[in-house]
């Protein structure tokens, strides 16, 4: 989590949130299925995955998004994302470094709530996209 909590006063459409990165590991993605319970073999089995015609095990979208969620929770402080929604855009596979992109879209007030929509994104190290999506955040004032 920031050091500081995240003013709407200090903030701009066009900000980007500190980047977080993570390289996917085969361990992960045995970890992720036996805390989610998501067993899916072409998450974990290679035999079958590639009988499947997949050229490796991949991650769990879910994954993915927790990824990109904790990228967003690390700026706008845990408790303060109203909304939050990805597409699944593309497989991510062991060995890819997988990097978050939270870029403000807008900033806009509602009675007094300070609000920060978001354009979020996780991505590999070839910018490809793998999760792409939207957040609001709910932030405090300076004052």
């Amino acid at each position: 989590m920031a050091d500081a909590p995240l003013h709407f006063e200090d903030v701009n459409e066009g900000d980007e949130a500190p980047v977080l990165t993570h390289a996917l590991t085969r361990t992960d993605l045995v970890a992720y299925a036996g805390a989610s319970g998501d067993y899916n073999p072409m998450h974990h089995d290679e035999v079958k995955a590639t009988a499947a015609g997949q050229p490796s095990v991949f991650g769990h979208g879910m994954f993915s998004m927790g990824l990109l969620g904790t990228a967003i929770t690390d700026w706008v402080g845990v408790g303060n994302v109203t909304r939050f929604q990805v597409r699944f855009a593309r497989q991510t596979w062991p060995g890819e470094e997988l990097s978050s992109r939270i870029v403000v879209s807008a900033k806009r007030t509602e009675g007094s709530d300070h609000l920060l929509d978001l354009d979020v994104r996780l991505v590999n190290a070839d910018g490809e996209e793998k999760v792409v999506g939207e957040a609001t955040a709910k932030v405090p004032t300076a004052s």
